[in-house]
């Protein structure tokens, strides 16, 4: 006579349906149950459950998100600190300092303007200052749907094509210093890059158009 083995089943509820598992497995359910992975139960022809799998979409790869770009280191340390501020920026090396009563107070990485349109240097103080400074002369042409069609131009350079209108580009914390020239918040590459200005980290722009007044003497050194 042929031994039959009897077979027993735990039944384990997951949302509208329910899954079946060997009771050698039963320690094993309710971790394999809430895997994320495991949520479609396979029904047999009597509609019986066979057994639970990836749902039909689970094998296919996420598109990866790109990480967030780094964001350039900088340092403040001139909270509280009293003293007439001042402002250095450096083109040889990319940075800017800011100076309360002739001690340093603050340093950041920088962008100035890269070949033909470099930044000038000598002595400069503040002219005008606009949290939310919009240019007239630097930005992006963009169709009527708003889509870039040419980045990074210059009105007065850059021939705009035809259908596009121009966009100017935004930048924070402004703080003119001679004539289109400002120091603001920006993109930073790692090198020389801008149309004239000089870009800062956005926390460091913060800091330093607080700590700036009209007036400020800002000097640009090679």
């Amino acid at each position: 006579m042929r031994r039959t083995q009897s077979v027993a089943w735990i039944v384990f509820p997951c949302a509208s349906l329910s899954l079946l598992f060997l009771s050698g497995c039963a320690a094993k359910g309710p971790a394999f149950r809430d895997h994320p992975d495991y949520s479609t139960a396979y029904l047999g022809p009597n509609g019986e459950i066979l057994f639970a799998g990836p749902p039909p979409d689970s094998k296919k790869k996420k598109r990866a998100e790109a990480p967030p770009p780094p964001q350039p280191a900088w340092s403040w340390w001139g909270d509280g600190v009293s003293g007439s501020p001042s402002i250095v920026i450096d083109l040889s090396d990319q940075t800017a300092r800011f100076y309360k009563g002739g001690e340093e107070v603050g340093c950041s990485p920088v962008s100035t303007g890269r070949e033909g349109y470099n930044t000038p240097s000598g002595k400069f103080s503040v002219m005008e200052k606009q949290v939310d400074h919009i240019s007239t002369l630097y930005g992006d042409y963009v169709d009527s749907a708003g889509e870039v069609v040419v980045q990074n131009v210059g009105v007065e350079k850059d021939k705009r094509p035809p259908g596009t209108r121009f966009q100017g580009a935004p930048m924070p914390y402004f703080m003119r210093v001679s004539g289109a020239v400002g120091l603001h918040a920006g993109y930073l590459p790692g090198y020389a890059a801008s149309h004239g200005c000089i870009r800062m980290p956005r926390g460091a722009a913060e800091k330093f158009f607080q700590n700036a007044p009209c007036g400020t003497p800002v000097s640009i050194v090679h």
